[in-house]
C-alpha cells in the first residue's frame, strides 16, 4: 500500500507590505521604516536607519537583515538606497550608551535618523520601539520580519555598521577581531578583551556586568 501524501501545512510567506498598505489606503505615501543594530554589542556605536520607500514598490528578497547572507544584504542595500524616496543613518557612541543606557541610546539614534531624513515622513513604522517625536507611529513586534520598510531600515543599518567594523574599527583597534565578530560578545572577543583590555570604544557598562569579578581586575 502506497504512502499517504501529506499536505504541506507550512505557513505562507508574510505579506511585508500589509502595514504599508493600510496607510497607502488612507492616501499616506511617506512611510518611514525605522530600525537599529548593535544593541547587544560590547563595542562601538548603536546604528539606526530610517527609510522611506516609494508607494507600492516591492523589493524582491527583502527580509529581516539577520536572516540574510552578507552578500544578499549588500545587494539589497544598493537596491534600497537607489530606489528610496529618502534614507538616513544615525549613530550613538559607546560613551553615550554608558551614560544614558542602551535602550535610550537606541531610541536616540532612531530619533536622529528620522530628523536627518530630507523628506518629512507622515508615519513611522518602528521595530518594537517608540521614537520621541510628534509623528504618527506604529511599534511593530518583529517589525523587521513583518514590514518591508522596517526590513529595509534594518538592512541599511546592518550593512552600515558591519562596514564600520570591517573598514574602520578593525584597523583602528587591531588584534580584537572586529571585522569577524562585529563587536558582539563572542568567545574570541572575550578572550581578546582579557588579553588586550578594553578600548575607548568598548561599552564599560556592558563589560562590568558580563565578566566575573576576578576577570574584571584584568579589564579595569
Amino acid at each position: 500500500m502506497g504512502k499517504k501524501k501529506v499536505e504541506d501545512k507550512s505557513a505562507e510567506s508574510v505579506d511585508l507590505t500589509a502595514w504599508e498598505r493600510r496607510y497607502w489606503g488612507e492616501g499616506i505615501c511617506h512611510i518611514a521604516g525605522i530600525d537599529e543594530v548593535g544593541r547587544g554589542c560590547l563595542f562601538g556605536d548603536v546604528v539606526a536607519s530610517a527609510v522611506i520607500l516609494p508607494e507600492a514598490l516591492i523589493i524582491e528578497g527583502i527580509n529581516d537583515s539577520k536572516k540574510l547572507s552578507e552578500k544578499k544584504r549588500d545587494e539589497l542595500y544598493d537596491a534600497i538606497i537607489n530606489q528610496a524616496v529618502a534614507w538616513s543613518v544615525a549613530r550613538v557612541d559607546a560613551n553615550t550608551i554608558d551614560r544614558i543606557n542602551i535602550k535610550q541610546a537606541a531610541r536616540l539614534a532612531m530619533k536622529l535618523a528620522v530628523e536627518q531624513l530630507h523628506v518629512q515622513p507622515e508615519v513611522l513604522l518602528i521595530d518594537a520601539e517608540k521614537v520621541d517625536c510628534p509623528i504618527r507611529q506604529e511599534s511593530i513586534i518583529k517589525g523587521d520580519a513583518n514590514s518591508q520598510s522596517i526590513a529595509a531600515a534594518s538592512i541599511v543599518a546592518k550593512v552600515t555598521r558591519d562596514r564600520l567594523c570591517i573598514n574602520e574599527w578593525d584597523a583602528l583597534y587591531p588584534g580584537y577581531g572586529m571585522a569577524v565578530h562585529k563587536g558582539y560578545g563572542t568567545k574570541l572577543h572575550r578572550e581578546q578583551l582579557l588579553t588586550l583590555g578594553p578600548t575607548p570604544m568598548h561599552r564599560q557598562s556592558f563589560l562590568s556586568s558580563l565578566f566575573p569579578e576576578e576577570e574584571q581586575l584584568t579589564l579595569f
